[in-house]
């Protein structure tokens, strides 16, 4: 709901300008780069549900400081604060991981991104809507709420996965400290976490900067309301195009292609995505840039996700995710913090930098095809189901 508001809610209720505007992403990510590998540690210790309702509450308390925000400060202090308990979906990951086998691994980490799909669909479309009927700041009081509601369902329909044992056994486990040392020489983990940093970087280029640049290059000359719900119409493709991919395209796919063909495919597909929202002018041709890089993020992430946790031990799970989405949270500060200058220049030009970043993924993504680990998981040709 928040995120194609929040940019113009910026700009018109504070008067910040791009290069501030995408802070405002850059310092919920950051946040998140600090206590993410925290929260996936605290949860292989204590226990996936009691850090999946401390982060969504404070998820909760966010969005409401943001709807009652009188200044700039209490926008970014709100965003912060989302930062720090926004490891909710590391959690969510490990949670799924613990109950699922390795060779269904990528599938059931697809079925995350279905439903955050779901969630794309309807609230980047809700936001605009309420956005232009009641004004800018119900639809982060109603965020608030829906928050809360998670607290709720988490509380009563789900049950703990790891025993007291394993938990006591996590505590315990000195290698569960994942040092930096131990990470460098792990050079399949290495490629597989720069494939996830830069992608993101990339990802980060166009979610900083989409609002303002639809509101120039698709919609100029429109009225305030007009572009917030166009702006959330488009976003709304992005998760059309993620519910389709992880329900439809992912399971086969996967069979006949293997986890790093996805990841090979999925880098064509955003690359290919970025190249055309610098070259477009029409909201429809940007529906269908958002339909491909929603498909594109939809086969690149689960078996990226997947594969960095066949190449660490079991009881590192939580761990590794934690690090894993504290490197993509890296690469969103990094381009977030920039892309308000580059979109100074030339409001297409995060998009230009973005489509080159993207298919130079390419090279690690055809390294990994050659690592033990990861090919024997590559489908033969006489093994693949039709």
């Amino acid at each position: 709901m928040i995120f194609p508001i929040l940019p113009l809610f910026a700009q018109r209720e504070f008067g910040l300008a791009p290069q501030a505007i995408t802070l405002l992403s850059t310092s919920f990510f950051a946040a998140q780069f600090l206590a993410g590998p925290y929260l996936g540690r605290l949860s292989d210790r204590h226990g996936r549900i009691p850090i999946l309702i401390i982060s969504q509450i404070g998820t909760a308390v966010s969005f409401f400081f943001i709807g009652a925000a009188q200044s700039a400060f209490m926008l970014f202090a709100a965003r912060i604060v989302d930062g720090i308990t926004g490891g909710n979906i590391i959690v969510a990951q490990a949670y799924v991981t613990d109950v699922t086998p390795r060779e269904k691994r990528t599938e059931s980490l697809g079925y995350i991104f279905a439903v955050f799909g779901i969630g794309i669909i309807i609230g980047p479309a809700l936001g605009g809507v309420l956005a232009s009927i009641f004004g800018p700041r119900i639809p982060y009081y109603f965020a608030a709420g829906v928050a809360m509601l998670t607290v709720l369902l988490t509380w009563f329909t789900l049950d703990e996965t790891l025993t007291p044992e394993q938990r006591a056994a996590n505590r315990m486990a000195r290698q569960a400290n994942l040092n930096p040392a131990q990470l460098v020489r792990n050079i399949p983990l290495v490629a597989i976490l720069g494939i996830a940093f830069m992608g993101q970087f990339a990802f980060g280029m166009m979610q900083s900067t989409f609002a303002l640049y639809a509101e120039v290059r698709l919609f100029p000359g429109l009225d305030d309301r007009t572009i917030d719900l166009g702006v959330g119409m488009l976003l709304a493709a992005v998760g059309l195009g993620q519910l389709i991919t992880q329900t439809f395209l992912l399971r086969p796919l996967l069979r006949r292609y293997g986890e790093i063909g996805l990841v090979l495919m999925g880098t064509v597909l955003r690359g290919f995505a970025m190249f055309l929202y610098a070259i477009v002018t029409s909201p429809w041709l940007g529906a269908v840039g958002s339909l491909f890089f929603a498909t594109g993020m939809g086969l690149t992430m689960p078996p990226l996700q997947s594969l960095t946790t066949t190449v660490v031990d079991d009881n590192l799970r939580g761990g590794i995710l934690g690090i894993f989405q504290s490197t993509t949270s890296l690469g969103i500060i990094l381009s977030t913090a920039i892309a308000g200058l580059i979109f100074a220049i030339a409001p297409t030009a995060p998009y230009w930098l973005g489509a080159t970043l993207t298919f130079l993924l390419l090279l690690p993504v055809f390294y990994l095809r050659r690592v033990p680990a990861i090919a024997q998981t590559i489908p033969r040709p006489d093994t693949v189901q039709t």
